[in-house]
């Protein structure tokens, strides 16, 4: 499998896997389906991911582009973003079950716990060359409304899913965004208790 790296390289302090350093938030999406197969050994990785008590809160709504359920999806986010993801041939929306299943008491950590899962399903699309980007910027609202989601269940996430494609694609603004190296904090920035 070909290793694509077009975005560039970021300067971790410390050696870490290969595959998080690869990991990033492109919007410029290929024109190349994603095959069911494949789809589900993401969803797959996603179900292996540990969580509070074992509850596995999260759930998913996934369709490919062309369907009547891909429309759904595209329809709830928001222009900005649907005008980029509207290009990606898969999308997911992650939702998280609030409540406990063996007693129905409030699960604080299923946020987490559906994060956890996502990271899993990011890792897991890395290595098979497939890039995705996580957005804030859908109607929760909507995607209950048009799948009939059960009240315990809040849509979270939005997920575009594809292989890479060329920044020229995007409009001047986002191509140059696409191509600005990733930036993170310093591990002093992040330990609250100085090293």
């Amino acid at each position: 499998m070909t290793t694509v790296d077009r975005k560039p390289g970021i300067d971790n302090q410390y050696p870490i896997h290969e595959n998080i350093k690869r990991r990033w938030s492109p919007r410029a999406f290929a024109d190349k389906a994603i095959d069911d197969e494949t789809i589900f050994s993401l969803l797959e990785a996603a179900r292996w991911a540990p969580s509070s008590f074992n509850e596995q809160p999260w759930r998913f709504i996934y369709a490919t582009k062309g369907s009547q359920d891909y429309d759904k999806i595209l329809s709830s986010i928001n222009e900005f973003n649907r005008s980029w993801a509207s290009k990606a041939p898969v999308l997911i929306v992650g939702l998280a079950k609030h409540t406990f299943s063996q007693n129905d008491k409030v699960n604080r950590h299923a946020w987490y716990d559906l994060g956890a899962a996502i990271a899993h399903l990011t890792f897991e699309a890395t290595s098979r060359d497939i890039y995705l980007h996580q957005m804030a910027g859908f109607s929760p609202e909507a995607i209950s409304s048009s799948f009939g989601v059960d009240e315990d269940l809040n849509p979270i996430v939005a997920l575009a899913l594809g292989y890479l494609g060329e920044a020229d694609q995007l409009p001047e603004k986002l191509a140059e965004r696409e191509l600005m190296p990733q930036q993170r904090k310093s591990i002093e920035e992040l330990i609250i208790n100085k090293l």
